[in-house]
């Protein structure tokens, strides 16, 4: 039970970085550029999940052909996610408020598969757990800055998107109750194949989402570049600080 309460906590931090990111958007100025910066940033943390965190533990125990075979199929989760959202937007054009709630959908399945690292994760050992929780907080706060910003241009009421925004925090913990139960007394093979498709689905999403999303304004500068390599730098010194106090411990 201890552990399940331990999971239960983790999963909590993404939906926080997530709604403190809205409440940013909601009651500070909003800025395309700052977007720009963060979404960058953003993009930056994940990738150094999954190059920092994530592939190292499958290199360790997967041959390549597992790995690839992991990576590959994370990627198509997240084209035939992304295909489904995007056939749902077009199909709702011109009804009021579908797009907006595509947009919920597609921050929801985010967040779900920020719950499925963390699962995956907690059922290897809690300090990569706890690694991957805090870069997923900081990699969510431009997300839900970027998803409260489009309801208030969609005239969505700020009670509702307030609502709207704390409920994410329940995809996140409901993905990491349910990919801990099921990995926790799983094989290791399992559980690094876990690994790898959820390394394949967050580097496909940072590019094409974040990035894609960044792009689309004409606020790309050297402060982009700088954001995007402070991101990675970041998570990379949080997840060594966190390793050396572990290892201290």
């Amino acid at each position: 039970m201890s552990g399940l309460w331990q999971v239960l906590l983790l999963s909590l931090l993404p939906g926080l970085g997530n709604f403190v990111g809205g409440l940013a958007a909601e009651f500070g100025p909003n800025s395309p550029r700052a977007l720009n910066w963060a979404l960058h940033a953003a993009s930056g943390i994940v990738i150094a999940i999954v190059a920092v965190e994530l592939m190292p533990e499958a290199v360790a125990v997967l041959e390549g052909w597992w790995i690839a075979l992991g990576f590959a199929v994370g990627a198509i989760a997240y084209i035939l996610i992304d295909t489904f959202v995007e056939s749902r937007q077009e199909e709702g054009e011109g009804a009021g408020t579908s797009g907006m709630w595509m947009i919920y959908v597609a921050v929801a399945v985010d967040l779900a598969s920020d719950g499925l690292m963390l699962g995956s994760g907690a059922a290897l050992s809690w300090g990569l757990a706890l690694t991957l929780a805090l870069g997923q907080v900081l990699a969510d706060l431009p997300e839900g800055y970027a998803v409260i910003a489009n309801f208030r241009a969609k005239g969505v009421p700020r009670a509702r998107r307030i609502w709207l925004s704390a409920s994410f925090i329940l995809f996140s913990v409901g993905a990491a109750l349910l990919a801990y139960l099921l990995l926790r007394n799983a094989p290791e093979t399992v559980k690094m194949l876990a690994l790898t498709f959820v390394a394949g689905l967050l580097t496909v999403a940072a590019i094409e989402e974040m990035l894609g999303e960044a792009h689309e304004g004409d606020e790309d500068n050297q402060g982009s570049i700088i954001a995007f390599a402070g991101g990675f730098v970041l998570f990379t010194l949080v997840s060594g600080g966190i390793e050396a106090m572990i290892g201290g411990g």
